[in-house]
């Protein structure tokens, strides 16, 4: 029998914190910290989720705990809502004030509210907004995971997995993602955001939001248990099938990927992304389903060591 999902988690984008020079993270009213982290403010200039993760330990950048933004939850009854065989759309940008949920937001096609060109391209690094790309064919791709925890604080990389990926962003503000048909309805759900692109500091998201999955007409299916992203640029047979877990890279403990070589194009390290140098096709990752007699993602649900060696604040629910 399908499991019922929970957890589902963006990938977004980049780095560098403030108003003018910020990263970029997906933002909705479904997402945690949307008023920031500070206890009884609401601030719609807010950029508290954008802070990239970067060396931190596992207490720390897991669900972006390190300022404790994964106790601010949305309000009740907001959710990202996922619908099965469809797409959703979030506003990809640096700070509250450049999106429609700002209070009288500065806005533009792209996510620091100002204009730029379409076919934009710099030797280096774009930086206003932070993209941490040249251009958008070379932007590494952002994604969404999904666990089925019910309860934040046990999931974990073992349990998340990822469900629809976006080639080439971050770039524009409005993004759109694909979510597999047969997707199983979730009760109360929550995602997270990432970075792998690098150009620049090499940084991360683990970014929460609660979901819910809107089923489609299609019988709901089983999601199977993820397995670490493996660098295949060099091989594509190498390429992990299946489900599978976001990246986590460049931290001080549980990373699941570390490529050693440099890119051919931009002269980079080897850079894990979301896209096909680690086995993530655009769009909807419906190669995540599994048999019922499968291993499933359920099947530890509840049961990590590492959700037990989660820091021990209190639960967001």
């Amino acid at each position: 029998m399908p499991m019922r999902p929970f957890n589902a988690g963006i990938w977004a984008s980049i780095a560098l914190a403030g108003l003018a020079h910020a990263h970029i993270v997906a933002w909705h009213q479904g997402m945690y910290c949307l008023d920031g982290a500070t206890r009884g403010t609401i601030n719609y200039n807010n950029n508290d989720p954008v802070n990239p993760l970067f060396e931190m330990k596992y207490s720390d950048y897991w669900i972006h705990g390190y300022n404790g933004c994964d106790n601010f939850p949305p309000a009740e009854g907001a959710f990202l809502e996922l619908p099965a065989g469809k797409s959703f759309t979030v506003e990809l940008a640096g700070n509250r004030a450049f999106t429609t949920l700002g209070n009288n937001p500065t806005l533009s096609d792209w996510g620091d509210g100002q204009s730029h060109p379409d076919n934009w391209n710099v030797p280096t690094c774009i930086t206003n907004p932070n993209l941490h790309t040249q251009n958008q064919s070379m932007a590494a791709g952002t994604a969404f995971a999904i666990s089925y925890e019910s309860d934040i604080t046990k999931v974990t990389p073992e349990n998340l997995v990822v469900f629809s990926v976006r080639y080439n962003t971050p770039w524009k503000r409005v993004t759109s993602y694909d979510v597999p048909s047969g997707m199983p309805a979730c009760p109360d759900a929550g995602c997270h955001c990432v970075v792998p692109k690098e150009c620049g500091q090499p940084n991360m998201y683990v970014f929460p939001y609660k979901c819910k999955v809107i089923p489609d007409s299609s019988s709901p299916k089983t999601i199977g248990t993820p397995k670490p992203p493996v660098w295949c640029q060099d091989d594509a047979s190498k390429c992990v099938k299946g489900p599978k877990q976001v990246i986590i890279w460049h931290q001080a403990e549980g990373n699941n990927i570390d490529p050693t070589g440099r890119d051919p194009i931009s002269g980079f390290l080897d850079t894990p992304a979301y896209n096909e140098k680690c086995g993530f096709q655009d769009g909807a990752q419906n190669d995540i389903f599994v048999s019922s007699s499968t291993s499933q993602v359920g099947d530890t649900c509840g049961h990590s060591k590492r959700a037990n060696k989660r820091r021990g604040k209190g639960g967001i629910f």
